[in-house]
């Protein structure tokens, strides 16, 4: 795969690219990505490693900026100071503008893919991390903050600001596999429903993990008056939510077979994770 080492001219600017991916975290987003692309292929392809890797740069370039202090100011992350208080936040802002440049750099010299490939990649991004997707979401979870809102609202957030870039993840393996209109309906769908889970769950983990087991700072839903899973279901209520989503997604996968295993398992690390 191409390498991130040495593509800064900038030393510092390259420092804290360096720092921003040297805890990578779980690596959800492109081990589901790849999983599907060997589901459906019935083999490993390159080229849905890089648009795996891809994806973790555009997650990675959302945690940057939601951490600056004009978004949720968070000072934690991964377990180690954010980047802006590492570096500063002008240069926090830049590393998530580089990485999100990135993320199409690398789809565009992904191997393997046909140029038709490449552009539904490109645009399934676009649209994912966009206006329309998670920077959409991200503007209606800054209004939605200290306010009463429904269940429906707040699932039209999470499915914008979290739920997006799974989908993309989900959708780009299929795409790299040459997946069916059929197989990615049905994709597409399980991905929905994982997205949300997940969200559920993270409101859960907010209010019953330490922030040393999640690498961020706990509480900070309730500190910063955001409505939550947790608020309008309870902690028991949301679990059962999620729980709900993930059956509901894994059925979505009984067109794959015994295929389908690790894309399933993924899902309930996703779902049942403890950080």
């Amino acid at each position: 795969m191409p390498s991130t080492t040495s593509i800064c001219d900038d030393p510092r600017l390259q420092a804290a690219l360096d720092y921003a991916l040297e805890s990578p975290g779980k690596q959800l987003r492109s081990r589901i990505c790849v999983a599907t692309s060997d589901m459906v292929a019935g083999q490993r392809l390159v080229a849905a490693e890089v648009v795996g890797q891809a994806m973790e740069f555009l997650h990675t370039y959302s945690l940057i900026h939601d951490d600056l202090p004009a978004m949720d100011d968070d000072d934690l992350r991964r377990g180690k100071p954010s980047l802006h208080v590492a570096y500063d936040e002008a240069t926090a802002i830049l590393v998530g503008d580089g990485l999100q440049a990135l993320a199409f750099e690398w789809v565009a010299e992904a191997p393997e893919l046909s140029a038709d490939q490449k552009l539904s990649i490109v645009k399934l991004l676009a649209t994912r991390v966009g206006f329309s997707g998670m920077v959409g979401g991200q503007a209606l979870d800054i209004a939605a903050e200290a306010r009463s809102i429904s269940l429906d609202e707040l699932k039209r957030i999470h499915a914008k600001k979290t739920g997006a870039l799974i989908e993309a993840s989900v959708c780009g393996g299929a795409i790299c596999a040459g997946a069916s209109d059929q197989e990615k309906a049905l994709l597409s769908q399980f991905a929905k429903q994982i997205g949300l889970a997940f969200q559920v769950m993270d409101d859960v983990l907010d209010v019953t993990a330490t922030s040393e087991e999640l690498g961020k700072t706990a509480g900070k839903d309730e500190a910063s008056e955001k409505s939550t899973y947790v608020a309008e279901l309870g902690v028991e209520g949301a679990r059962t939510y999620a729980t709900q989503l993930l059956d509901d997604a894994l059925r979505c996968l009984d067109i794959f077979g015994d295929a389908s295993k690790p894309v399933a398992d993924i899902a309930n690390l996703m779902v049942n994770r403890k950080s």
